[in-house]
């Protein structure tokens, strides 16, 4: 459910991209970006793992990037790490400061690992169990996307923003079994009209999300070969286009959520349920609902023990948003912040000295 997960999300991310970004002339643009992981399962989980791992221990602390964007590459520092996407070689580069070293993967580098990681997943799928594999033609999947623009205003690094909330849901059944599952994101956005230079930042996703829909078939699946499977995918893609025009202005801050959902109901959104702190669910519970939310959908799960698995992970919830909250797995905070547009220095697109070049580790992909 984790790598799904995470798949899902990019395609999420490559979809939004697509649909939001315009074209603009090149130009220098730098901002701070911070981002915190501020609840969810995955983070208790991490919690507890960080009695054995320093590492673990610091998953709940902010990142703060700078990110530099000049032309056809862009560079996001760290104090930990450096990523340098070069859209003109076709490649990324990642540059590990604590270890000194750096490696880089080009874009078709990328594509035949995914299409490796893709054939080994689907070899293995059909000899486990061929009846949870997601090309099944017995699994019937059904989408929902929709925006909300709520009217709500707060500011945010100094700037006065207004909320849109974006939903999006993803329903698989089997036909067979009639057992069913759904995973959804929802993503609480507070958007200022406009920030002068921050077009180029669209500019630049729209031509690399473009790229990586090529390398990865939009976020690692095969989209083609699900929206033949699945008609309603077609029409949700539509919709998806016409809801993200109710979208305006720039994204200043961001709080995503992302898990399983019963029912296919939507995930709430931050500003209207807030993760219940001092009610964390417990080892055990944390466990538990990790395991039973490994397969894909959540197919295989009893409906008596999704609603246990949900009532014990998360504790007291707003009425009506129960189930969803406590099945969240993961929330991510993202604000942005020291919008520039003065010129940047080429050094930032370049390897730092003194570290090492290594081979790209098994299992990267971008």
């Amino acid at each position: 459910m984790k790598e799904f997960g995470k798949q899902f999300g990019k395609s999420v991310a490559v979809c939004c991209v697509l649909a939001m970004a315009a074209a603009a002339p090149a130009a220098d643009f730098t901002y701070q970006q911070t981002t915190q992981i501020t609840g969810g399962s995955m983070l208790q989980m991490m919690k507890m793992a960080g009695a054995f791992s320093a590492q673990a221990r610091k998953a709940g602390d902010p990142i703060v990037s700078t990110v530099y964007l000049q032309g056809n590459r862009e560079a996001r520092v760290s104090p930990e790490a450096i990523e340098i996407i070069d859209l003109d070689k076709e490649a990324v580069t990642h540059v590990d400061l604590v270890k000194h070293t750096y490696y880089t993967m080009t874009f078709a580098e990328m594509k035949a690992r995914m299409e490796a990681a893709r054939a080994k997943a689907a070899a293995q799928a059909e000899k486990r169990q061929p009846a949870q594999d997601a090309n099944n033609p017995n699994v019937q999947a059904s989408f929902d996307v929709k925006v909300r623009n709520t009217g709500a205003h707060k500011g945010v690094s100094g700037i006065d923003t207004s909320e849109s909330i974006l939903t999006m849901t993803m329903t698989a059944t089997d036909t067979k079994s009639q057992q069913s599952g759904a995973i959804g994101i929802t993503n609480d956005m507070w958007m200022t009209p406009a920030v002068p230079g921050y077009e180029q930042v669209r500019d630049f996703d729209k031509r690399y999300a473009e790229k990586l829909a090529e390398v990865m078939g939009v976020g690692g699946m095969d989209m083609s070969r699900m929206l033949m499977a699945n008609p309603g995918a077609t029409a949700a893609m539509g919709k998806m286009a016409v809801e993200m025009q109710k979208l305006h202005g720039v994204p200043v801050m961001q709080v995503m959520r992302m898990g399983p959902t019963p029912g296919g109901q939507p995930i709430p959104a931050a500003s209207e349920a807030p993760l219940p702190q001092s009610q964390s669910p417990s080892g055990g519970d944390v466990a538990k609902s990790a395991l039973m939310n490994s397969l894909p959908f959540g197919f295989g799960r009893k409906k008596n023990q999704d609603q246990n698995a949900n009532q014990n992970a998360g504790g007291a919830a707003p009425s009506g948003a129960q189930g969803s909250l406590g099945a969240i797995l993961m929330e991510t905070q993202t604000t942005m912040s020291g919008f520039s547009s003065a010129p940047i220095d080429a050094s930032h697109f370049e390897v730092p000295a003194g570290v090492k070049q290594i081979s790209a580790p098994e299992g990267a992909v971008q």
